[in-house]
């Protein structure tokens, strides 16, 4: 990770769409599937709350399109069979790990680039508090199903809460390689000022979201138009 590639995003949204369309929550897997492509992350998890869905066949796509690893965490055996009957013949790109989230996000994947959380997990403000102390370097986060959650409370003044799909909360934590820890807003890379800006336009018509990345020397916010 370290550089934009909007190339990448473009391909893991698309390869997203044809992998299948699933009614609940479509808008967001291709959302997660492009952020992860587009950051170009090698080393990606998702903890589930039940069995592995939509989003995470968007970060089996980003995980195609950048050659990188994905971890799929989910709490039991029953979800562990449920998300290999659902992700079908993609499930053999995932590799399945059954255990407590909040336990291993903090010890065993403390150097992903990119961590993916349910929301509808219980212990999901734990698990986002937990993951933004001690990372070994910068990892983007990800919260769906954010919505009449108190997520946001939990990921302190570097997050941003998006209307698509049940909700999206975003941040990134920086690691102990990158300006001795402290938080940065850029999601786009390391080195450069500028920041990423994030415009999100509603058709009056349809009704549909867009959402835009823009570069910014104001640092990234969510403007709804």
């Amino acid at each position: 990770m370290g550089y934009w590639s909007a190339e990448n995003a473009t391909e893991a949204y698309i390869k997203t769409m044809k992998m299948g369309k699933i009614p609940n929550e479509p808008e967001t897997a291709e959302f997660i599937s492009a952020i992860a492509a587009g950051n170009n992350a090698k080393l990606m998890v998702i903890a589930c709350a039940s069995a592995a869905g939509p989003t995470t066949l968007g970060l089996i796509a980003a995980s195609h399109q950048t050659g990188g690893k994905l971890v799929c965490i989910v709490k039991g055996l029953e979800e562990l069979h449920l998300s290999k009957q659902t992700l079908n013949k993609n499930a053999k790109r995932v590799e399945f790990v059954v255990g407590d989230a909040q336990h291993l996000l903090s010890h065993d994947y403390k150097s992903a680039d990119l961590v993916v959380i349910d929301c509808n997990l219980q212990n999901h403000e734990n698990i986002l508090e937990a993951i933004q102390n001690d990372r070994e370097k910068s990892t983007i986060v990800l919260g769906y199903n954010a919505f009449w959650k108190d997520s946001w409370l939990w990921s302190r003044s570097n997050s941003h809460l998006f209307p698509i799909g049940e909700g999206l909360l975003l941040m990134r934590v920086a690691g102990k390689r990158d300006n001795g820890g402290v938080k940065s807003g850029n999601l786009g890379g390391y080195s450069s000022p500028r920041r990423s800006h994030w415009v999100v336009k509603v058709d009056k018509c349809t009704g549909e979201e867009h959402v835009f990345r823009v570069r910014s020397p104001s640092g990234g916010s969510v403007v709804k138009a």
